[in-house]
């Protein structure tokens, strides 16, 4: 097999080609129960560093955490002004009473406690990873229907990939972008690396999930058609 028709199996972008007959999957273990957790600052909440900050820490936390980071644009609580909210997720194989210590030590200034966590199975955190309510039922995920949790909206979205830290000033001048009419249902998700794929060699997978690369960076636009609002409404 030549070197090029390997990489393209292995996918190597859109355009890759190649017939799989067969595939393994490899299982990892799993404790019954995992924490994920949120917490949300605006930009008057110190955000901007928050986010700067977490450039530093996300991708050398260990294994057994992932975090990440939702902006968008939202009403402020305090005067009901347009800002910008950075909210940080994250999912921990273990219980909370190990995540709070954990955070406080590696990450003190997003200022995670108890209440910011809850516990559930592995399959559940995933209900979460969509943003669905905490509590949704895991029958959602064998919904396909334009009704379901997990499609009320269309989207499109393309990601780069972060190698070098982003400075601060960077961040402040791409907030403003977020209040434009254009970006209403536009968000960003910062992604953690590191863990396991700081393993990874650059050139043991095109994937690009490997040593190198510091966060991937998604950029989100949501919309609804009037189709879809007919459904939601009857």
């Amino acid at each position: 097999m030549g070197e090029d028709l390997f990489w393209a199996i292995r996918g190597g972008g859109g355009g890759s080609f190649g017939i799989v007959l067969a595939w393994k999957l490899k299982l990892v273990p799993v404790p019954a129960n995992v924490t994920v957790f949120t917490v949300s600052k605006t930009l008057e909440q110190n955000a901007t560093k928050l986010v700067h900050q977490w450039q530093y820490i996300a991708h050398k936390l260990p294994k057994e955490i992932h975090t990440s980071i939702i902006i968008s644009r939202v009403n402020s609580s305090e005067n009901e002004k347009m800002t910008v909210q950075a909210s940080f997720t994250g999912i921990f194989l273990g219980s909370t009473d190990e995540l709070v210590p954990l955070m406080e030590e590696k990450f003190p200034q997003l200022g995670i406690v108890k209440e910011d966590c809850f516990e559930m199975s592995w399959a559940e955190s995933n209900l979460c990873a969509t943003q669905c309510p905490i509590g949704v039922s895991l029958e959602t995920l064998l919904e396909r229907s334009q009704k379901s949790v997990l499609s009320k909206t269309f989207f499109k979205a393309k990601s780069d990939y972060v190698k070098q830290l982003i400075p601060e000033s960077a961040f402040q001048g791409l907030w403003p972008k977020f209040y434009e009419d254009e970006a209403k249902f536009a968000s960003m998700v910062f992604v953690a690396f590191g863990g396991k794929m700081e393993e990874i060699s650059e050139t043991e997978s095109p994937y690009p999930h490997s040593a190198g690369n510091l966060y991937s960076i998604l950029y989100v636009v949501d919309w609804e058609e009037e189709e879809n609002k007919t459904l939601k409404s009857s």
